[in-house]
C-alpha cells in the first residue's frame, strides 16, 4: 500500500485502516477468527488499526489487544472515549475524571503502554473543550498518548479546539474521523477544507455506508425486506436505494464492484487519508483488500457527481453527531408567547 502522512503527526498510515467495531459480541465473538482478520490486514499492508472502549463494551479492544502481541510497534493504534461504559453518569463524556479513567481501561484491555492516537469519540456541550486539552495534553506529556483527535466535530468546533490550544498552549487535535460516502458528503462542504487548512488527518468512518454501496441491498429484493429489521430508518431510506440502483451501473461500466467503487471514492478526495473499513468476516475481509488497488477516473467521478452533488448527501446514518441546536426543540422554537411577529 502507498501510506500517507497522518495530518502533520509525521505518522504514516494506509489508506485503509482496518476498524475493529464488529470484533466482539456485536460483530463477531469469534475472537480467533477476529485475531486472523487483523493478521491478514496487517499482512497485505494494513498498518491503522481503529477500535474504540464502547465496541461491544471493550470486548474489541480485548481482542485487538490480543491479536497484536508481537506486532504491537509496527502498527498505529488508536481508539476512542465518550459514549456511555455503564449507568453511572460520569463513565462517560469528554471531562478529566473520565478521560484519565477511560484511557486507563483502554490500555489494559489493550494490553500496551501508550496508544498511537487518542480520540473523543463525540462533542460535549457541557464541558469545555480546554477542559478536554488540558486532560489530552497531560496525558501525552506523560507518554500515553502519541496524538490526540476527534470524531464528528462540526466544523466550527474542529476550529474553536485548534484556537484553544494556540491561545492556551495545550496540545492540537490532529486528526478527525467524520462519517463520509458517496451518499453522505457533506463534509466536503466545510469539514474536509477546515481540516485541510490545519493540516489535520481524516479517518472517514461508514465508506460503504452502514452497508448499502455493497450492492446488497437492492429495491424489490429479498435483501431489501430485511433493511427494516436493522432497526435503522437509513436502511430504509428510499432516497438512498434510489441512489445505490443508479450507482451500481457506473461500477459495472468502470468494470468493478459497488464495494470497490465506494471504497476508491472515499480515499480520493485529497483531504481524506484513510478510509475505515469495518468488516466482520473473513470474506468481507477478502473483498475489501481485493479492492485496495481500485483507481475512479475523471469520467467515473463525474457520474458520481450527476448522482450525489459534491457536498451534498442523500440523509444520514442514525448514528451520525446532531448538534444539539438542531436535536432540542427548545433551542430552535421560540416560546410560543413570542412567535408571532406583531
Amino acid at each position: 500500500m502507498k501510506y500517507r502522512t497522518l495530518g502533520r503527526t509525521g505518522i504514516k498510515v494506509s489508506p485503509y485502516a482496518l476498524g475493529a467495531m464488529m470484533f466482539g459480541a456485536a460483530g463477531n465473538p469469534d475472537h480467533d477468527e477476529s485475531a486472523r482478520m487483523i493478521h491478514k490486514a496487517l499482512d497485505a499492508g494494513v498498518n491503522f488499526v481503529d477500535t474504540a472502549d464502547i465496541y461491544s463494551y471493550g470486548e474489541s479492544e480485548e481482542i485487538v489487544g490480543k491479536a497484536l502481541k508481537g506486532r504491537r510497534d509496527d502498527v498505529v493504534l488508536a481508539t476512542k472515549a465518550h459514549l456511555p461504559m455503564g449507568e453511572d453518569p460520569n463513565r462517560q463524556g469528554n471531562s478529566r475524571r473520565w478521560l484519565v479513567r477511560a484511557l486507563e481501561d483502554s490500555l489494559r484491555r489493550l494490553e500496551t503502554d501508550h496508544v498511537d492516537l487518542f480520540q473523543v469519540h463525540r462533542p460535549a456541550p457541557d464541558t469545555d473543550v480546554e477542559e478536554t486539552l488540558s486532560v489530552l495534553t497531560d496525558l501525552m506529556r506523560a507518554g500515553k498518548i502519541r496524538a490526540i483527535g476527534t470524531s464528528t466535530f462540526p466544523a466550527s468546533e474542529i476550529v474553536e479546539a485548534q484556537w484553544v490550544s494556540e491561545r492556551r498552549g495545550l496540545a492540537r487535535f490532529r486528526t478527525e474521523q467524520p462519517p463520509y460516502s458517496i451518499l453522505d458528503r457533506r463534509i466536503e462542504n466545510e469539514v474536509l477544507p477546515v481540516c485541510e487548512r490545519y493540516g489535520i488527518g481524516t479517518l472517514v468512518w461508514s465508506p460503504l455506508a452502514q452497508g448499502l454501496l455493497t450492492g446488497r441491498y437492492r429495491k424489490g429484493t429479498q435483501t431489501d425486506s430485511k433493511r427494516a429489521s436493522y432497526g435503522f430508518k437509513h436502511m430504509t431510506d428510499e432516497r438512498r436505494l434510489d441512489a445505490v440502483e443508479q450507482l451500481i451501473p457506473v461500477a459495472q461500466d468502470a468494470g468493478m464492484s459497488l464495494t470497490h467503487l465506494a471504497m476508491a471514492f472515499a480515499i480520493a478526495h485529497p483531504g481524506v487519508t484513510s478510509a475505515i473499513i469495518g468488516p466482520r468476516t473473513m470474506d468481507q475481509l477478502d473483498d475489501l483488500l481485493a479492492g485496495a488497488d481500485a483507481v475512479l477516473d475523471d469520467d467515473v467521478l463525474d457520474r458520481i457527481d450527476a448522482i450525489v452533488p459534491p457536498g451534498t448527501g442523500v440523509g444520514a446514518l442514525d448514528m451520525d453527531y446532531r448538534t444539539p441546536a438542531v436535536q432540542q426543540p427548545r433551542l430552535r422554537r421560540r416560546p410560543a408567547d413570542e412567535r408571532s411577529a406583531a
